[in-house]
């Protein structure tokens, strides 16, 4: 409870910056660096299970590593769960509550391609569920109505700006319209709802200051640090498997006992 109020207010004023981890080891690494929060990405999470992204990792894989990242940072956590891990509002709350035991503070919870009633319906069984436990978390909204083309070009803003109302109205906390980048459309965003605005990091988004001045409250990296993780494992791996050349993997490398010492014991 104490994580998520700490949570909350990390979203009242200027803008929270979330580079997104994939296990506790990169979470506490994020911590390290000041990260004031960590926030996971679904992709990463799946990926460094061995699944694909995109509603496959099982509910026990996201619980563990929940537990394993709360366990390894101090601060609070906010947990991508994609549609909500249900194929029910009901399963959906009882998902979200499993985490709320780990003392994760946030999640995140989309409503991909489905009608925007559906997200709504998940979102006031989590409150309720919550609730009669007396707990509490983050539900920060995340709409696709960029990501998937879910209105026409020039009316995207206005119909994410619709569904922040609704889902405000059934209790969540914040507003993630995913892929939206350009600065007009953004300003509108901000003025059109009263929940925090979420922006997701992508190759021609405006610096987190010019956000800032927008009103934006947070900015996440998304899958891409996790990506380019792998992209730069990928190079190092195939060159030692092709050469088996010592120096290239070892020049860039963070020192062993640099690492060893973020951890806990």
């Amino acid at each position: 409870m104490t994580k998520t109020a700490d949570f909350r207010r990390l979203h009242q004023s200027g803008i929270l910056i979330l580079a997104n981890a994939w296990d506790a080891g990169s979470a506490r690494l994020i911590e390290s660096l000041g990260g004031k929060a960590v926030a996971t990405t679904s992709a990463g999470v799946a990926w460094a299970w061995g699944y694909k992204d995109g509603h496959a990792l099982p509910l026990e894989r996201l619980l563990q590593t929940a537990s394993a990242i709360t366990r390894a940072i101090d601060v609070p956590l906010t947990l991508d769960m994609e549609r909500g891990f249900g194929n029910t509002p009901e399963e959906v709350a009882a998902a979200v509550t499993s985490v709320a035991r780990l003392g994760v503070a946030g999640l995140n919870i989309e409503d991909a391609d489905l009608p925007p009633e559906n997200l709504v319906a998940r979102i006031k069984a989590i409150r309720a569920a919550l609730k009669r436990e007396g707990l509490d978390i983050f539900i920060n909204a995340r709409t696709d109505v960029y990501l998937r083309g879910l209105a026409p070009e020039g009316q995207r803003a206005a119909e994410c700006i619709r569904r922040a109302g609704l889902y405000e109205q059934a209790g969540a906390d914040g507003i993630f319209p995913a892929g939206m980048t350009d600065l007009g459309d953004i300003a509108a965003m901000v003025k059109g709802t009263t929940l925090p605005v979420n922006i997701m990091a992508r190759p021609t988004l405006a610096p987190a200051a010019e956000l800032e001045k927008l009103g934006v409250r947070r900015i996440t990296a998304g899958s891409a640090i996790s990506e380019a993780m792998y992209a730069h494992a990928a190079r190092l791996a195939g060159g030692f498997l092709k050469d088996g050349l010592s120096a290239p993997v070892t020049a860039e490398s963070m020192p062993y006992p640099q690492v060893n010492g973020l951890m806990k014991a």
